[in-house]
């Protein structure tokens, strides 16, 4: 029937590197009962595309705001507005599950294009508010803001000459030291262009996203899942705490496992059973 389809959209935090993404993506669509579609979108300049493969233009989007800063925070929301727009079917009711970054671009997919059929919205660890005032924030700031331009010249002359090949490996020898599940060729973590833009939306996230949007999410409070750590040194307890009581009535839990903000490196089963239980009620609708 039509009008009963639904995705589910994850919304990649920085580096927006999809690959890391892959193994939650596997295990919600499983904890899911394999029934709904789920997309990674990752971030403008972050990936490579791959040869031979069609790179989507804004032209194709007749929506689409015209932004220069392809790469900063503006730009990366017509990045996600457009594959919505153009990528999925129109009658497809959405779930937007933004991590880290990712959430305060699931709000701003909420403000700027309320005529898309999102049903839920679940932000994952959400760093949406005072960035650099937050214990990871204060560390990050002066190394994306001023210190991230004297390491662009060493790292494209480091990275750049890489053969494919030794990339692979070493790519390979520290996710296996980490205990990482290795599921797709993740070449973009060495890519001088695809880190130089992780670094440029880094240093925007440090000075742009301070005042919690109350506006959107007010509007939009009856579709919001929040979860926040608690042991999370981009988001702490303490903001956790604010906006609970700024919004009493909200959907806003915190995490009792201590998962940390990086879920999706060890935790991503945990987290995909969480995310299909919150959604249990919505999905058995369709």
């Amino acid at each position: 029937m039509v009008g009963q389809w639904q995705s589910q959209d994850a919304i990649a935090g920085n580096p927006g590197f999809p690959a890391f993404y892959v193994p939650f993506a596997k295990a919600l669509y499983s904890a899911t009962k394999r029934r709904f579609p789920i997309w990674i979108i990752s971030h403008a300049g972050h990936v490579l595309a791959p040869r031979g493969k069609k790179i989507l233009t804004t032209s194709e989007d007749s929506n689409a705001e015209e932004v220069k800063d392809i790469y900063g925070l503006r730009g990366q929301v017509e990045h996600k507005l457009a594959f919505l727009r153009t990528q999925v079917p129109k009658e497809m009711k959405l779930v937007i599950i933004g991590h880290s970054i990712g959430s305060y671009f699931s709000l701003e997919i909420l403000k700027h294009a309320p005529e898309l059929p999102v049903i839920r919205s679940i932000l994952l660890f959400p760093t949406i508010e005072r960035m650099s005032e937050s214990p990871k924030g204060r560390f990050a700031t002066p190394l994306l803001c001023w210190l991230r331009y004297a390491l662009y010249v060493p790292c494209y002359l480091l990275l750049k000459p890489w053969p494919e090949k030794i990339k692979s490996l070493v790519i390979r020898m520290a996710l296996q030291m980490m205990d990482i599940p290795r599921e797709f060729s993740c070449l973009n973590t060495l890519e001088p262009f695809c880190l130089v833009n992780a670094a440029y939306l880094g240093s925007q996230e440090m000075r742009e996203v301070v005042k919690r949007d109350n506006e959107t999410i007010k509007e939009h409070l009856p579709k919001l899942i929040f979860y926040y750590g608690t042991t999370d040194g981009w988001c702490p307890k303490e903001y956790y705490d604010n906006i609970k009581k700024d919004f009493p009535e909200a959907d806003i839990r915190l995490c009792e496992k201590k998962i940390p903000h990086a879920f999706i490196l060890n935790f991503f089963r945990e987290v995909a059973d969480m995310v299909a239980d919150w959604l249990k009620d919505d999905l058995s609708k369709m």
